[in-house]
């Protein structure tokens, strides 16, 4: 037997046979992009299999959480951050982004949450560089639009789309290392990671970058319709019964209302890498 230098990309095709599902999932370990269709038929043996081997397979790469409410700048502080590092970045936000435009385009009811949930597991999603692909299109501007991100918080609440989700996020960590932003990335998605923050400013400040951002990529926008609208946000974040926002357990907040981009940067890469010589007795 002459094993192959490396493990090349693969499609597991499991004939509703579990044992396939389960022992060629073993094959990310060697870092091969493996898919696995149907993974669904583990649920005559063991229904949480892939969720927990997923949560298993990122405890060991070492990931940095930046969880935040709305227009906080988690967003550019985790790409800028993830540079520095050299790590990859995982905009779950953008998910959710997609997940609405998908359903949107769909002609879905947004109050289906099983509806939803089958959009979420099925819909191509490809992300390039910072490119996003949607069923081979390029959406990377288009969800960005104010109305992607109402629909994105609004559907957000149902916990089978978070579940239908979770694998797809989870699945960004990979080595050396992954800086991932959201809401729940502490809490939920990543509770192992290495080190938690949370980011947040007042909400006068938010509306106003949020209002910036929409203004210098082409998009109309109200100041104090902002205001409103990510009030609403907050609240409607803040209440959900599932993965609520909130800091992690151990998170270091962070207020950036009066710092500069560079200087938030700087406060998370000093904690990251205080936090790795902790742990590991080195800087990453």
């Amino acid at each position: 037997i002459h094993p192959p230098q490396a493990l090349l990309p693969a499609t597991i095709q499991t004939y509703d046979d579990h044992r396939m599902a389960m022992s060629f999932s073993l094959a990310c370990f060697g870092n091969a992009a493996i898919r696995i269709d149907d993974p669904g038929c583990v649920a005559k043996t063991f229904p949480d299999y892939f969720e927990i081997f997923s949560g298993l397979s990122a405890q060991a790469v070492p990931v940095l959480a930046i969880d935040g409410p709305t227009a906080s700048g988690k967003g550019t502080i985790a790409s800028l951050v993830a540079a520095e590092l050299g790590f990859g970045y995982l905009d779950s936000g953008a998910l959710y982004r997609v997940a609405a435009l998908a359903a949107q385009q769909a002609g879905a009811d947004l109050e289906s949450e099983g509806a939803l949930a089958s959009i979420a597991s099925e819909m191509e999603l490809e992300f390039l560089g910072q490119t996003i692909l949607l069923d081979g299109v390029n959406v990377s501007e288009s969800i960005r639009s104010e109305q992607v991100g109402l629909m994105a918080s609004q559907i957000a609440v149902f916990p089978a789309l978070r579940r239908a989700l979770l694998l797809r996020q989870r699945d960004f960590a990979r080595l050396p290392g992954l800086v991932a932003d959201g809401r729940d990335m502490g809490t939920v998605v990543f509770p192992q990671a290495r080190l938690k923050i949370f980011l947040t400013a007042t909400p006068r400040a938010r509306a106003e970058r949020r209002y910036k951002q929409l203004i210098d990529k082409g998009f109309s926008a109200n100041l104090n319709g902002l205001s409103a609208d990510l009030e609403a946000r907050d609240s409607r974040d803040a209440s959900r019964a599932v993965a609520p926002l909130k800091p992690a357990s151990g998170a270091v907040v962070i207020d950036s209302t009066s710092l500069s981009i560079n200087e938030v940067v700087q406060a998370v890469v000093n904690a990251w890498h205080q936090v790795s010589v902790k742990q590991t007795g080195r800087l990453t």
